[in-house]
Formats: structure tokens, C-alpha cells, sequence
């Protein structure tokens, strides 16, 4: 097929277009920049994949594609929600209209997992961490309680405390639903580890660093785009971002994966993964009851965005 061999070409013209356009000053591109680069991004990276393995999330996985971009915008809003508390970042310049701008949310927190992901695969792909081996961990059970002890109080600290624990926020799911995959049979780190490798703990590292620079790059000359108020280390950035601030998106793309992986145990054991086994216990939510688990907490969160996080909108 003549669009599989060339749309991550048409992906990258495109995002070289809406950068060009960026910056001769169009405001409708500088508005929905964040899309115009991202969305691109994933296909292009995609297509690059599709080539070196014959195999894409893209292409022929597509079913569980479209299923992460819900479950992506789903995941990012408790991050939202977390910070309602911490008030680590605010937008600006966002479109006044609510139904373009929860259309925009939608749009633009749907491209979180794809990025990550795509582009784990693209390192996984191109050999570029290629063993990562480690001493083997002899039984992850031991582990359980003290990750669940972590993970509850990752959980419990940033809230009670968000000046002096924020960071926290940026680990507590690892902790937290680690065990849990491990136990039920589902894709875990854990199990990595019993077999003494850490390269997918790797390549998501690299992919949170390569998509946190990408995502602070493009954001940093957008239009309506995020600012951040991070206590302590504000001072020095790149970009918009505190330059510490980097160290936290390694650890937030090894918290989607476990998140998503914990999911998946609730949608029938399917998994974006390539190759990757089914867990050996799942269950089969019904779709509808997942349609109104989003829509309720789109439309909440969503709505404490606009009234907490957004900090100016553009002038009508």
C-alpha cells in the first residue's frame, strides 16, 4: 500500500509546515501548535518503525492505537487532578470557547501515551539500548509490600505536603501497581528483572527524556502553551521548564507503562505491546461502563482545569 510505504514522509512535511508556519507568525497554528507537532511526531516516528520491523502500533496494531489515545487522556488528567494541589504548572492563552477547548484537551493529552510509546519502540526498534542486563532479582513477591508502602505514601505525601513532596507525584503508580501486574501474570518490570534485564526499564527512561525535551521544545513557542511554578528550582529552565524538572519525565514514562498494563488487566488482557502475552488473570469490563468512567471524569477534570490551571485565555 502506497500510504503505509510513505506516511511518515507526508508526517514529517507536515510538522516541518506547522513549524514553518509557526514562526512566520500564524495564529491559528501557534494556538494548536502542541497538535500540529505531535500528532505528526507519532506518525513519523511510526512509519520508522513500521520499517525497521515490519510491525507499528500504527499500522497493525491499530485497534489498541486508537484505544490509547482515551486511555492516554484518561491517565494525564489524575495528573491534572494531582495538581490542583501541587500547582507545579498553569496554561495560558487558551481558547476562550469551552467546546473547541475541551475539544483541544481531548486532542492534545490523547497524544501523551502514542508519543511515549511510539518512541520506546522506536529505541527498542533500532537497537539503540540493546541488552541493559542486571543482576537477577531471585523473587519479586519479597518486594511487594515495601513497593505498596512506597507507593502509598508517593501517593499520600505530594498532596498532604505539595511544597516539599511534589516530586513524589511522579513515581507513585510504579510502586503502587508494580506488584499488581507482577502477581496477576500481566507485563511487568518486575518480571523483567527476574530475568535479569532492565532494557525496556531503560528504554522507557530514554523515551521520557526524549519526549520531555520534545515536548518542552515545542511548547516553549507555542501560543496557548503551559507554564510551570515549581517550588525551590524555578529559577534555572530550559525552556519553560526548571532544568531539574527533566529528572521527573524519565519516571512519569515508566508510570504510564505500569498504569497502562494495570488497565489492560480490566480490558480482557489486550495490550498495545508488541509480542507481549496476555496476562494469565483478566477481566472484561464492559465498553459502556469505560464510556462513562471517561466521560465523568473528563467532563470534572476538564472543568477544574478551566477554573484552577488555566491562568489566561486569549482575548476574544
Amino acid at each position: 500500500m502506497s500510504f503505509v510505504r510513505f506516511y511518515g514522509i507526508f508526517a514529517c512535511l507536515l510538522l516541518l509546515i506547522s513549524e514553518a508556519l509557526l514562526f512566520s507568525g500564524n495564529e491559528f497554528v501557534g494556538i494548536w501548535f502542541y497538535a500540529f507537532a505531535w500528532w505528526p511526531y507519532i506518525f513519523f516516528v511510526d512509519w520508522l518503525v513500521k520499517r525497521k520491523t515490519g510491525n507499528s502500533l500504527i499500522i497493525d496494531r491499530t485497534r489498541e492505537f486508537i484505544a490509547l489515545i482515551p486511555w492516554s487522556v484518561f491517565i494525564w488528567l489524575i495528573f491534572e487532578w494531582f495538581n490542583l494541589y501541587l500547582k507545579n504548572w498553569h496554561y495560558v492563552n487558551i481558547i476562550p470557547e469551552l467546546s473547541w477547548r475541551w475539544l483541544g484537551y481531548f486532542i492534545c493529552y490523547g497524544t501523551v501515551l502514542p508519543g511515549l510509546f511510539e518512541t520506546y519502540e522506536l529505541i527498542l526498534a533500532y537497537g539503540i539500548i540493546k541488552k541493559g542486563q542486571v543482576p537477577r532479582l531471585n523473587d519479586a513477591r519479597l518486594a511487594y509490600p515495601w513497593f505498596m508502602l512506597l507507593g502509598i505514601l508517593f501517593l499520600i505525601l505530594p498532596v498532604a505536603y505539595p511544597l516539599y513532596f511534589f516530586p513524589l507525584v511522579w513515581g507513585s503508580f510504579i510502586f503502587l501497581l508494580e506488584p499488581i501486574n507482577h502477581a496477576l501474570g500481566a507485563p511487568s518490570l518486575l518480571r523483567e528483572w527476574e530475568k535479569g534485564s532492565f532494557q525496556k526499564f531503560y528504554a522507557l527512561l530514554f523515551s521520557g527524556l526524549i519526549c520531555g525535551f520534545l515536548w518542552e521544545f515545542w511548547n516553549y513557542w507555542a501560543i496557548s502553551k503551559w507554564i510551570y511554578t515549581v517550588p525551590f528550582v524555578g529559577d534555572i529552565k530550559l525552556f519553560e521548564m526548571p532544568v531539574l524538572g527533566f529528572l521527573g519525565f524519565p519516571p512519569f514514562t515508566v508510570e504510564c507503562y505500569v498504569m497502562m498494563n494495570f488497565i489492560n488487566i480490566f480490558r480482557g488482557g489486550n495490550t498495545w505491546e508488541k509480542d507481549t502475552p496476555k496476562p494469565e488473570v483478566s477481566f472484561k469490563v464492559p465498553t459502556w461502563i469505560w464510556v462513562a468512567l471517561h466521560l465523568a471524569f473528563y467532563a470534572f477534570v476538564f472543568h477544574q482545569i478551566d477554573m484552577h490551571t488555566v491562568k489566561t485565555f486569549l482575548l476574544q
